[in-house]
């Protein structure tokens, strides 16, 4: 299953479906005490537990408590230095796999997130937020 906007292929169509989600920014998966919505159900569940304040996880060495086990496994690469993930394009390491798409993103020039105001792309989501202003009277800067 290949997507046609940025052609990343997958090998099922529910992920497929899912990895769609970055480009259109839908998000069908709402919290029901904050309303803030999520594209996937799984950020949804781990989102929930802010609410019920559930940090079971918690860092031997700093006392630091996560909602999840990942979330805990890579905050402890901070203390062990660790960087298990390798850009094959310019050998920069880095602790997340997230981390490293992110950055892939520099050597392919993959930009997954559009404005469905303007049709602008973005590299990073936090870009494409920050842009997003320029479209509200919050911020109104001229979209460029």
């Amino acid at each position: 299953y290949k997507c046609t906007e940025c052609g990343k292929s997958f090998s099922q169509s529910a992920s497929l479906s899912s990895h769609e989600r970055i480009h259109t920014g839908m998000k069908p998966y709402p919290c029901l005490d904050c309303g803030k919505k999520f594209s996937k159900s799984s950020h949804l569940s781990s989102h929930k537990k802010i609410h019920s304040g559930e940090k079971l996880y918690k860092c031997t060495d700093c006392e630091k408590s996560f909602y999840t086990s990942s979330s805990l496994i890579s905050h402890k690469r901070i203390h062990s230095g660790e960087k298990p993930y390798h850009c094959t394009d310019c050998g920069k390491c880095f602790n997340t796999s997230s981390s490293l798409s992110s950055h892939r993103r520099i050597h392919t020039g993959e930009k997954p997130y559009a404005c469905q105001e303007c049709g602008k792309s973005f590299s990073h989501n936090t870009s494409l937020s920050f842009h997003k202003r320029s479209h509200t009277k919050k911020n109104p800067l001229a979209c460029i």
